[in-house]
């Protein structure tokens, strides 16, 4: 990572080629614009959007409303296939479902459905790989590859939309309701494609997909400039903070950028999120054995939060194979939680839903890279 501007992140990559230009990358002027420069009238883009969008159809073919050449024309300029499936693996009566797909480069990325009774939500990545290096992560563990384009990103939610509404998913047909930047990668590093795949899923038809933004969480190691610029986007996401340690000292070692960015500083962009949104904030917290796990870490955390606009997300950790790191033990946990609900924090743990499909982020393409 280097700085240019004061503010300005620079998160260097290999570069393994530019993903080729897709309809959703573009914003829904923009489809227009590039319509037009293939001969066709601008209206067409709104036809193909929504078929694209709308319909959630990717075979050309059956675009009645459209005419072949100008389908040819579009799907080849276009609409070139961005994931191709490597794996897909279900779990749980078939309601969680994970996929690894490879990118044009060759690059592996993890997308999962899970459908609750009242909800579909997908998890999806924003790069390939991870440069945040932290060493209870197997996505961190792997380093970065590339980040995503905003059309990598998308595809990855239609491709589970597609599933749910061609009744392939384990309850019948179906529609995403939530969507969570919460699968590789750190998603605030690939700030402008992150931003525009949100404004793909939130805006109408036919430029988006016409989600609510309430029902998209954007996640954060604590990249701070990039919380702040966030903010003022006008897309009331749910901003959830990777947190996993109170104290400055064993965040260092947890969650390496702290070092730039300690706590209180990412806790301060996270209530200004907050109180600029009104929305309130997720806190993510891994309890991992005898680390981060001690009901007296539990009170310094409660000293942090108490008072803020802000929900607590405890995650039973997931252990990747030969990790020293591990899942703390119930009776830990449930101190855990009973030490910040007697200081009044609002605080869940997370469904521990995939552990036996290499549940933990980055687990499954690992598996299948090579």
């Amino acid at each position: 990572m280097t700085m240019q501007a004061p503010g300005e992140l620079v998160f260097d990559a290999p570069r393994r080629g530019k993903a080729p230009r897709h309809l959703m990358d573009l914003s829904g002027d923009e489809r227009k614009v590039a319509v037009v420069e293939l001969g066709l009238p601008a209206f067409r883009a709104d036809q193909v959007s929504r078929q694209w969008l709308g319909r959630l159809s990717d075979d050309p073919n059956e675009w009645s409303d459209v005419p072949a050449h100008a389908r040819e024309l579009i799907s080849g300029a276009l609409l070139p296939r961005l994931l191709t499936g490597v794996r897909t693996i279900d779990c749980d009566s078939g309601t969680t479902v994970k996929s690894v797909w490879r990118l044009h480069d060759g690059a592996l990325v993890e997308s999962v459905l899970m459908r609750y009774p009242e909800r579909v939500t997908v998890c999806i990545s924003s790069q390939a790989g991870c440069g945040m290096n932290c060493p209870f992560c197997a996505t961190g563990q792997a380093g970065l590859t590339r980040n995503l384009s905003t059309a990598e990103i998308v595809e990855q939610v239609l491709a589970g939309a597609r599933a749910l509404d061609r009744g392939e998913v384990a309850g019948g047909p179906g529609r995403v309701s939530n969507v969570v930047f919460m699968g590789m990668g750190e998603p605030l590093a690939n700030y402008s494609a992150v931003i525009g795949a949100v404004r793909r899923l939130v805006s109408p038809s036919p430029e988006g997909l016409g989600m609510s933004a309430r029902g998209v969480t954007v996640s954060t190691v604590g990249l701070v400039p990039r919380m702040q610029q966030l903010a003022g986007e006008g897309l009331p996401v749910t901003l959830a903070v990777s947190l996993h340690a109170p104290d400055d000292r064993l965040r260092d070692t947890l969650v390496p950028v702290n070092t730039r960015w300690p706590v209180q500083e990412v806790l301060d962009a996270a209530w200004e999120y907050g109180n600029r949104t009104g929305r309130r904030v997720s806190i993510e917290y891994a309890l991992i054995r005898e680390i981060n796990d001690q009901a007296w870490r539990a009170d310094l955390l409660a000293d942090l939060v108490e008072g803020q606009l802000v929900h607590v997300n405890l995650i039973p950790l997931n252990p990747t194979p030969g990790s020293v790191w591990t899942a703390s033990t119930p009776q830990d946990e449930r101190e855990f939680v009973a030490t910040l609900r007697r200081r009044g924090v609002q605080v869940t743990v997370r469904d521990t839903r995939g552990r036996d499909i290499d549940g933990a982020c980055g687990q499954l393409a690992a598996a299948n890279s090579g």
